[in-house]
């Protein structure tokens, strides 16, 4: 969005030039911050004539032009364990964030719960021309287990109905919370978990593969509520990481024995796993597939 914001100040008679220069920061800075975030692209126009010199058509003009990147994110099951995660630090960070779930507002009194819009909703049924209307990225977590055919349709198809309309939509970012395939033998990656899991990468990295960005967590702990019940994962998952992370060297020589994973790949922390997400929102140059260790990296640096 442009806008144009003129600021006139053209002192009277009298006045000095010290204060008719003071007056546009003082002026600039009397927007409201919700006014000057929703600026794309500010052009500001300055006009002022020295004291004692005549008010004409030729008083000097200042052309301030500032470029301000403004993040909206849509995030697709922002109610549930990682979508909350991914919310929560997104909104730490300054994004507007929208979320939408089948659940909608979660039902914990949290203070950043209120900085989010919660819509509810299905993405087979809703109507995306509300949901990413101004959006600059979209992230899915969607996901989830049953049947074959269940499987399928949570983690496929569901994913590539939104991958399609964020493109046909113009949305310039796609982040899709993936899964690690763990050296799994074959038989078991064509499961409908992971096939359906790599089917949405595919849709991802074909429409998006300049910016599209797949993120493969293995175990994700934190904790987690359930029904009004907070399930504690870290106490398992965070000595869990400590302690393969710290015997990483011993262990990288059997990582290619089917199926070694599923002891030595080490858990993602929720919170760093939605730092990651943050990352890839805010960074034009984040893209591509990303491992375990590689959405760690990218957590840390905006930790720093």
């Amino acid at each position: 969005m442009a806008s144009i914001l003129s600021f006139s100040t053209i002192p009277t008679l009298g006045s000095s030039s010290s204060s008719s220069r003071a007056s546009f920061p003082s002026r600039l800075s009397s927007l409201s911050l919700n006014h000057r975030s929703s600026l794309c692209k500010s052009v500001v126009k300055c006009s002022y004539a020295e004291a004692g010199v005549k008010d004409d058509y030729k008083s000097t003009t200042i052309d301030v032009v500032a470029d301000i990147k403004t993040e909206r994110v849509v995030v697709l099951g922002g109610s549930g364990f990682v979508g909350s995660a991914i919310c929560k630090a997104a909104v730490s960070k300054g994004i507007e964030v929208i979320s939408l779930s089948r659940s909608g507002r979660p039902t914990y009194p949290d203070s950043w719960v209120d900085q989010v819009t919660w819509i509810p909703g299905d993405v087979f049924y809703t109507n995306w021309d509300e949901i990413l209307f101004g959006a600059t990225a979209v992230v899915s977590t969607i996901g989830g287990f049953g049947s074959e055919e269940q499987m399928q349709r949570i983690n496929g198809e569901a994913n590539i109905v939104a991958v399609n309309a964020a493109k046909e939509f113009g949305i310039p970012k796609f982040i899709l919370i993936s899964v690690h395939d763990y050296n799994l033998p074959s038989f078991v990656l064509s499961s409908g978990y992971f096939s359906g899991k790599r089917k949405a990468e595919s849709e991802v990295l074909s429409k998006y593969p300049n910016s599209g960005v797949v993120l493969r967590p293995g175990f994700i702990y934190g904790k987690r509520r359930v029904d009004g019940f907070e399930i504690p994962l870290d106490l398992i998952g965070q000595p869990a990481e400590r302690i393969l992370s710290a015997i990483e060297n011993f262990t990288k020589p059997l990582s290619s024995l089917p199926a070694s994973d599923l002891l030595f790949a080490p858990p993602v922390n929720v919170d760093d796993l939605a730092l990651a997400v943050v990352n890839a929102v805010t960074d034009d140059d984040f893209f591509g597939v990303f491992t375990i260790e590689q959405i760690k990296e990218a957590a840390a640096q905006v930790k720093v």
